[in-house]
């Protein structure tokens, strides 16, 4: 019997109400039953757009007009935001956005892990600007002027940008006199389609308190004919600078920054507080964008944790021992380990800067080194994990079911890998006691989630 045809062709023009918003902040709209993705439209909308490719269940289109708009749209804050990849959000009012963040969170649990489970109002900010502390800006040249800024939605070709409404003030102040100076020197700009060049991106962090700038070149080689000239004209300029580094990454690809780095001038790192504790950032470090919203997910944890002071807590995929450090002065003893040992190193200065001497750091695969630990007699009162995008293994799921923690927290930057580890875990005798979602990213389709697991006992 022969396939039923889309109702869509490539190149079609259609109109449609939007009634969803997929995970990507694409609106969802369908016609005849056959779904189709818009970006930048909203679930109300009703939608004028162009079919630009077709699949056997769903097409994509761009949108061309709004016929009727969602009684949740808004102008957006930010003027490069319809043609930026950063922001997929900026349209649609922010308490909206938390709602469609839960829905977002809820459907993956139930459609991927086949988990019908309440997911709590999602933790949002009540300013949900300026907050993020780092920025990287791709650099390239344009009928022979500098182009900088971010890359345009779905592409690589640079969008030239004044500033950007969800980063730091200081970052942009910071961003716009180091590329007036770059142009000024007259500074060599790389071209990732010939490899040529020198100065590939600049990336900027500042602390949440606005107090500590640091400055960082990526250039693809060691020769920088123009630091000196850089360092002294920008030095003067920028209020909080503690450190110019260079980053050496004479790679190919779309990784930022390189495994060297040179200082420049000042420090090679600044300092942010989340709490009580004081961390050292350096520039590849990795530590969360939001610091004022890491505090409400660190304190989300800390909740679960319910420490008493006498227990043993595994933080997994520990990173710099962001979450450790925070949960160390009310735990016997804090481990966290991390495969990225500059991230182990960086841990382990940050537990000797505030003083904490009940942490340990180890470097390796979480799923090889967590099992010998517990071999070696270590308890696991708290397990927590963090893993990146891509979940956690099934081995690393496997060994903590089998260990048994009191507790065991579950922190998750993907709903679509939570949902399938959860329902391993569900097969293992654990169930999700709550899940928490934290606003980590306002303005785009991302989501943060705290996870309290608990074992299932028979009766």
């Amino acid at each position: 019997m022969p396939k039923e045809k889309p109702p869509v062709s490539t190149g079609q023009t259609i109109e449609m109400d939007i009634t969803d918003l997929n995970h990507n902040g694409e609106g969802v709209g369908r016609v005849d039953a056959f779904t189709v993705f818009v970006p930048l439209a909203l679930p109300g909308d009703r939608v004028k757009a162009k079919v630009i490719s077709v699949k056997k269940s769903y097409a994509r289109a761009l949108l061309e007009a709004v016929l009727n708009p969602s009684s949740h749209r808004i102008a957006s804050l930010c003027r490069h935001f319809e043609d930026c990849g950063g922001c997929q959000l900026q349209h649609l009012d922010y308490g909206e956005q938390l709602r469609r963040k839960r829905q977002i969170v809820q459907d993956a649990l139930r459609r991927l892990g086949g988990l019908d489970l309440e997911v709590l109002p999602v933790l949002g900010m009540s300013e949900p600007w300026s907050y993020r502390n780092k920025a990287q800006f791709p650099l390239g040249i344009e009928e022979k002027a500098l182009k900088a800024g971010f890359f345009r939605r779905g592409t690589h070709e640079i969008i030239d940008l004044e500033n950007c409404s969800i980063q730091h003030p200081l970052i942009d102040e910071a961003f716009g006199i180091a590329r007036e100076l770059i142009q000024e020197l007259g500074m060599s700009i790389y071209d990732e389609k010939t490899h040529h060049g020198l100065l590939r991106h600049l990336v900027i962090r500042a602390s949440h308190s606005g107090d500590q700038v640091l400055v960082i070149l990526v250039t693809n080689g060691r020769e920088f004919p123009q630091a000196k000239s850089f360092v002294e004209a920008i030095t003067p300029r920028i209020p909080g600078l503690v450190g110019i580094v260079q980053n050496i990454n004479n790679r190919r690809g779309n990784v930022v920054l390189g495994e060297e780095n040179i200082m420049l001038w000042g420090k090679s790192y600044l300092v942010e507080k989340l709490g009580e504790i004081s961390y050292l950032v350096s520039p590849g470090s990795f530590f969360q964008v939001n610091s004022a919203q890491a505090e409400v997910l660190f304190r989300q944890v800390e909740k679960y944790a319910v420490l008493t002071g006498s227990e043993t807590v595994f933080d997994l995929y520990c990173g710099t021992g962001t979450i450790a450090l925070y949960l160390s002065r009310k735990a016997g003893k804090v481990v966290g380990i991390e495969s990225y040992s500059p991230a182990v190193e960086d841990a382990r200065k940050n537990a000797q800067l505030n003083g904490i001497t009940n942490a340990e750091f180890f470097t390796g695969p979480a799923e090889d080194i967590f099992p010998g630990l517990l071999e070696q007699g270590y308890s696991s009162d708290v397990v927590i994990v963090d893993p990146p995008r891509k979940g956690c293994t099934e081995k690393l799921l496997s060994t903590i079911a089998a260990a048994n923690p009191n507790r065991f927290i579950y922190v998750s930057c993907n709903p679509s890998t939570l949902a399938r580890d959860l329902r391993y875990l569900k097969e293992k005798g654990y169930s999700a006691s709550e899940v928490q979602p934290v606003d980590m990213f306002p303005h785009t389709s991302h989501v943060e989630c705290v996870v309290l697991m608990s074992r299932v006992t028979s009766k």
